[in-house]
């Protein structure tokens, strides 16, 4: 095991004539080459030494050891555990630990991969019905997601291991499901229910089953999207936004220079998320992003104080790596590319600085006030619509209702009032 990391005598007892004894050394290279500091990697090595434990108790083999079988210790033992001694007993810290035991495993083989429990005839349906979306609609990729997510639990709630056969399906079968789904959740929510079941019965339409009476029993969500003003930031808050990031720390600056693509460009958390290096042409001044939501190459302009918050971040902030994201990671696993949620904690830690929590918790606000300081400025809708990659001006026509002053120039006098 590595020098530097030395355990509690109890921790090395419990571990000892385990069947994890042998595989503690290759957990600690795991989790030392992904960045993880000691004192981390001696608090995961007690937590899989108390598992160690538990399943020499039961008598358990290498082979067993899965997601299902981790689950068991944290929800069946941990709440009663009695073992003696002091064992690592943090809800989190041991799910933590058992999700790198189970990964570092998998790399060096020791144990199979997660096997995908969903029947056959689900699993080939989703395929095609995935490859409908893709290939026929042209849906994004992480919309895909979503839409065969629900459509997934669907079939299996309809079928579950029997063959799929739409012809059994009723009216009330599809009502219900979305009636069922939809309880407790925000109109926007149901609304991607009732679109993904329409989107999977026009697929088997396709195919020749009869689906009209079905596409009609499914629940029209009410939302009218242009019922309410869209929220956006002043010119003072977003200022004072912008000056919640600690430039000083190499993770304030990568937070600051994601936060002014928000800003200045409009974008959206997945694409901040997705830059390369590559993305960003200096000479020209322009930012290029692919695999957008319209899933087509989009070329912006670079702002200036855009490009200065990049740049400072690539020369005094960007940990050294292989890896082309523009953005990585600054906490264990280190180096690695960030995703979306990174981007939204980042957002929320500066909301909470302004003393915002109450009143935002999404980045949506942003790319809101994007179109707002645009409109303000004069700017046709057209190209406000061009630099948010709106397919269709409809989509852009929510933020005309902000321009509170060119309203009033054509509102209509109350009634009874002096015009």
């Amino acid at each position: 095991m590595n020098n530097e990391v030395v355990l509690t005598q109890h921790a090395q007892r419990l571990l000892s004539n385990s069947l994890l004894s042998s595989h503690s050394d290759s957990y600690t290279r795991y989790l030392t080459e992904r960045g993880y500091s000691f004192s981390s990697i001696k608090d995961y090595v007690s937590c899989i030494a108390h598992f160690a434990h538990w399943l020499k108790n039961r008598r358990a083999t290498l082979g067993q050891i899965d997601e299902a079988l981790a689950q068991r210790f944290l929800d069946d033992h941990l709440p009663r555990c009695k073992c003696p001694g002091r064992v690592q007993r943090c809800h989190h810290q041991v799910r933590a630990a058992l999700k790198h035991l189970l990964s570092a495993l998998r790399l060096n083989a020791k144990i199979p991969l997660p096997q995908d429990k969903t029947p056959a005839s689900i699993r080939e349906e989703i395929c095609r019905f995935d490859a409908y979306l893709d290939q026929v609609c042209g849906v994004a990729t992480v919309t895909r997601l979503k839409r065969t997510s629900i459509i997934r639990t669907f079939l299996f709630e309809q079928f579950g291991k029997d063959r799929i056969d739409i012809k059994g399906v009723t009216p009330k079968h599809v009502c219900q499901f979305v009636i069922d789904h939809t309880k407790g959740c925000k109109p926007s929510t149901g609304k991607i229910i009732g679109v993904a079941m329409r989107s999977y019965l026009k697929f088997r339409g396709i195919h020749g089953d009869c689906v009209q009476t079905l596409l009609a029993s499914i629940p029209h969500i009410a939302e009218w999207r242009l019922a309410s003003l869209p929220n956006v930031l002043s010119v003072e808050e977003l200022e004072q936004f912008l000056n919640a990031f600690d430039c000083q720390t190499p993770t304030g600056r990568r937070d600051y220079a994601m936060a002014r693509c928000l800003v200045d460009l409009g974008l959206r958390v997945g694409e901040v998320a997705r830059l390369q290096l590559g993305d960003i042409h200096w000479r020209k001044g322009t930012v290029h992003l692919n695999g957008s939501k319209a899933r087509r190459e989009d070329v912006l302009p670079l702002p200036p104080q855009t490009g200065r918050a990049i740049a400072t971040y690539l020369r005094d902030g960007r940990p050294v790596s292989v890896s082309r994201a523009l953005f990585l990671r600054h906490v264990a696993p280190l180096c690695e590319p960030i995703g979306p949620g990174v981007v939204r904690i980042a957002v929320r830690r500066a909301y909470a600085q302004c003393g915002w929590s109450h009143r935002w918790t999404g980045t949506h606000v942003l790319r809101h006030s994007v179109a707002s300081r645009l409109l303000q400025t004069g700017r046709p809708m057209k190209e406000i619509a061009d630099i948010l990659r709106h397919r269709c001006l409809d989509s852009t026509a929510i933020y005309a209702k902000v321009d509170t002053n060119k309203l009033a120039d054509i509102a209509m006098p109350w009634p009874g009032s002096t015009s």
